[in-house]
């Protein structure tokens, strides 16, 4: 039986995650840890998973390797950059670390369209829309899709992106502009906008129900960081969709 140490556990990600781990054959919650709980708490455990915040999350990060034990990440806010200096450390210790920015699995395929289109168009933009809670923005979800929108472009050069310098046109991520929406009545939506000359191609989509959107693809990842011993990153490198965006 695999022993789980649940950390963020009576949020709304994590919630989720504890419904599916009581459900699924092999797994039980041996403890869950709150944002303010002593990390101390992980150490017995086979697997730990963080649905904290962006700044816990990193101390989840740096016990679990610091205690050899494999770690599944679904707190936004991971970006490349943040992510690069897990690695060295991920390499030394051996143990598995799995970020995963979106558990559902339409948006991991929203994300690989948006990517396997990239290299096709010259401009791009993303708006992403959360519930007015969310604390960061832009989502770890955008964020991802930039990056590996911008990696697909590398040997044709930057998406174009006219006035970024105004506020208005949102932050740069990997060279495109996000919007970030945060407003009550709506759970997540991101619209990728890929623009060239005579015609706009938008990848959509919503999600109208956390709860079952997200279980799948956390029954997917749970056995996958159980198992992991290397660095992965997104819901796309433990599904094969037959589209596999480079990162």
């Amino acid at each position: 039986m695999t022993q789980v140490a649940l950390v963020g556990g009576t949020g709304k990600l994590g919630r989720i995650i504890h419904e599916v781990i009581d459900e699924l054959d092999g797994f039980e919650v041996r403890n869950v840890l709150g944002s303010a709980s002593d990390l101390a708490e992980l150490e017995d455990a086979d697997l730990i998973v963080d649905a904290s915040t962006p700044a816990v999350s990193v101390e989840v990060v740096r016990a679990a390797l610091e205690h050899g034990i494999n770690v599944l990440v679904g707190t936004s806010g991971w970006s490349q950059e943040r992510i690069s200096l897990v690695r060295p450390l991920q390499a030394s210790a051996g143990t598995g670390v799995v970020f995963i920015p979106n558990f559902s699995l339409g948006s991991a395929l929203g994300t690989a369209l948006a990517a396997a289109a990239a290299p096709f168009f010259p401009f791009a933009e993303i708006i992403e829309s959360h519930r007015d809670t969310k604390i960061d923005s832009p989502s770890g979800t955008a964020v991802r899709t930039a990056e590996l929108m911008a990696d697909a472009r590398s040997d044709r050069g930057p998406f174009h992106a006219p006035h970024v310098d105004q506020r208005a046109r949102g932050q740069q991520v990997a060279g495109i502009p996000v919007h970030s929406l945060r407003r009550p009545g709506v759970i997540a939506r991101q619209e990728a906008i890929l623009s060239g000359a005579g015609e706009t191609l938008t990848v959509v989509h919503d999600t109208v129900d956390s709860a079952a959107a997200y279980a799948p693809g956390i029954r997917l990842a749970l056995p996958f960081a159980r198992d992991a011993r290397d660095l992965v990153v997104g819901l796309e490198n433990i599904i094969d969709i037959g589209i596999r965006p480079r990162a």
